[in-house]
């Protein structure tokens, strides 16, 4: 199936950054990343908290934001946008369940694709989460360091900072939430 009108004019919309492009974009694909998450999870045999469900789909649309949406700008339209998302969704979500659970057995095609996205998505996103980095302040900051850049778990994270083990999660979603913000601005600016 080829790119739609509608998605292509979305996409436009987001590449040209215009007004509401970014939340309209979510709002669309919402749903598909949510399903791919919840189906790469239960396909697994993880359970997933809705606090892991939201981590899980920030880092997918974090993903997609990082170097003035890379993703989406490589996107050839030979496929449906969701197609070609669920695919994106997929690489992102079985990487962070991963990480999460190093003893966790993925296909050999899962490991292909993992290693793969992890090693293309740590070098495209380590200048961009660098540079939004530089918006944050004190354990936010350290704490999106560590387990974006540095891999490193919830308890590893609470283990290295002091902090307990429940506060990261709340703590990476209000520092997205802020990045998000940033980058909604500087893509209105």
């Amino acid at each position: 199936m080829a790119l739609s009108p509608v998605d292509r004019e979305l996409l436009d919309r987001c590449l040209t950054a215009k007004p509401r492009a970014w939340e309209d974009f979510v709002d669309r694909f919402l749903g598909l990343v949510i399903h791919v998450i919840n189906h790469s999870a239960q396909s697994r045999g993880i359970r997933l908290s809705p606090q892991d469900v939201e981590d899980l789909a920030a880092d997918v649309f974090l993903s997609i934001v990082v170097n003035d949406f890379a993703v989406l700008r490589r996107f050839r339209g030979e496929s449906s946008l969701a197609t070609y998302l669920t695919v994106i969704s997929r690489r992102v979500v079985v990487r962070e369940l991963l990480k999460r659970r190093p003893g966790a057995e993925l296909t050999d095609a899962d490991q292909h694709h993992a290693a793969t996205a992890s090693a293309e998505q740590r070098i495209m996103d380590r200048d961009e989460v660098d540079r939004l980095l530089e918006g944050l302040e004190g354990s936010e900051a350290e704490i999106v360091r560590l387990y974006h850049l540095e891999g490193k778990s919830y308890q590893e994270i609470s283990a290295a900072l002091g902090m307990p083990e429940n506060s990261i999660g709340p703590t990476l979603s209000r520092a997205r939430a802020k990045l998000r913000a940033g980058v909604d601005s500087a893509t209105q600016a």
